[in-house]
């Protein structure tokens, strides 16, 4: 126990947010737990012909539920900073909490709030809030999905377009998970998509797919990879990023 807890000393200073993430894959889906907090953390250096690249990104997430297992409170913190010798390459920072209520089985209620900073996205800041459904279309041993639908009033700046929008905007995401029999990993592959409800043209895209193999009940290894597309920035351009992690994460 002192080691999880030495561990989780050493690496909080570092856990915040990015801006692309997939709240899907940062639930702790426990129905027996009513307190869990999950962190992962990874780190990578690079030296190409005496330029040092440095890149740091942790994520923090803590879940607690009622007594009767029907609410459930979620905090998200992501923190992720790339740098070289010439100066960052990518400062970013993402801060989510929801809450759900369940009615039944299969179907819940949610709202959110979110903030998120990007310094190489066109919309360098996000804020927004939103409240929807969820629904839990499939729950077996080992395979469950999800489909939910919300609605976001966001408000977003760009200093380089000199603007600030005001936006209201639907969100729909599919996510359908995997845990391997033997308990060795899990799959999860979630995509969202969120149009605008005045122009459907403007709309913005995200996929991951995650993999996770547990070494302990406490530790693990993972892998990610991110696709964003965004098809309509206040600069009247198309925008995607892809990125792929492999890090390290805790549970408690």
């Amino acid at each position: 126990m002192f080691q999880k807890f030495l561990f989780l000393f050493l690496f909080f200073p570092v856990l915040g947010q990015a801006q692309l993430v997939n709240i899907e894959t940062k639930r702790l889906q426990t129905d027996s737990t009513r307190f869990v907090l999950d962190a992962d953390f990874a780190f990578n250096h690079s030296n190409n012909d005496g330029l040092t690249v440095n890149q740091l990104n942790g994520t923090l997430t803590t879940q607690l539920k009622s007594k009767d297992f029907k609410k459930t409170y979620l905090f998200l913190g992501n923190y992720r900073l790339i740098d070289a010798d010439e100066g960052n390459l990518q400062n970013s920072w993402f801060l989510h909490t929801r809450f759900n209520y369940k009615f039944n089985t299969q179907l819940s209620f949610e709202a959110f709030l979110q903030g998120q900073y990007n310094q190489l996205l066109v919309v360098e800041q996000r804020n927004l809030v939103g409240a929807g459904l969820r629904m839990n279309w499939v729950d077996r041993e080992n395979f469950t999905g999800y489909l939910g639908n919300s609605y976001m009033y966001e408000v977003e700046y760009s200093d380089r377009a000199g603007t600030t929008d005001y936006n209201h905007r639907n969100s729909t995401y599919f996510s359908v998970s995997y845990l391997s029999k033997s308990k060795k990993f899990s799959i999860t592959n979630t995509v969202y998509y969120q149009p605008l409800y005045k122009n459907l043209k403007d709309y913005r895209i995200l996929e991951q797919f995650r993999l996770d193999i547990p070494l302990a009940a406490w530790f693990k290894v993972f892998m990610i990879y991110d696709y964003y597309f965004d098809s309509k920035t206040p600069l009247n351009t198309r925008e995607y990023t892809s990125q792929l992690q492999v890090g390290i994460g805790f549970s408690f």
